[in-house]
């Protein structure tokens, strides 16, 4: 009897040490089961990432591009804002011939080059700056004879400065469409400068 007791007593000891075994690995089974799942959406989110930093970084340009898009936007609506005021303001007909040049040949200009930017994730200021904005109200606060000299300076100096940082920009700047661009608008430029000093020699 005794023997019976203690045999049962074996096996009781037995299956509770077998049960506590067989929770503990399900349970670890459990735990590096949830552990590979979080690694793996870890890893899944850093490619993703990864993916994403690559995109962006292969259709930015470097600082010297971008300080020069700033530029030559600010410089091209201020062109245009003031050829569209040589029309209305000037007395010398060549002067108002002049300024619309500027507004269409700028206007053209700036298009282009908002489609480049565009393409490279370059955000191009959208007004002029404050000085060029000061520039702007002084000219507008003349008229006849007097706007007519004031313009055709400003437009001499503008046109010198510019060419000069263009051609400046065609060396410092990598992007091959910016540097084509660059290289497109160098030439009007010149043109513009040589037509605004031919009318500054005849006043």
């Amino acid at each position: 009897m005794k023997k019976l007791i203690i045999g049962l007593i074996f096996f009781t000891c037995i299956t509770i040490i077998y049960s506590c075994n067989g929770s503990s690995t399900s349970s670890e089974s459990s735990s590096m089961s949830s552990d590979s799942t979080s690694v793996s959406a870890e890893t899944m989110k850093k490619n993703t990432m990864d993916t994403t930093t690559n995109n962006v970084g292969t259709a930015m340009v470097d600082q010297n591009a971008t300080s020069f898009a700033a530029e030559a936007a600010t410089g091209g609506m201020m062109e245009v804002e003031l050829g569209k005021m040589a029309q209305q303001k000037a007395k010398n007909q060549q002067v108002k011939d002049f300024g619309k040049m500027m507004e269409e040949d700028h206007s053209k200009a700036n298009d282009n080059f908002k489609e480049i930017a565009s393409k490279k994730n370059i955000n191009l200021p959208t007004s002029v700056t404050d000085d060029q904005r000061k520039e702007i109200d002084n000219l507008s606060k003349k008229s006849g004879s007097d706007f007519d000299k004031a313009y055709v300076d400003m437009m001499v100096n503008d046109h010198k400065k510019d060419i000069a940082a263009f051609k400046s920009a065609q060396g410092a700047v990598s992007d091959n469409d910016i540097k084509n661009f660059i290289i497109n608008t160098l030439p009007t430029l010149q043109k513009h400068l040589d037509a605004i000093q031919a009318i500054k020699a005849k006043m």
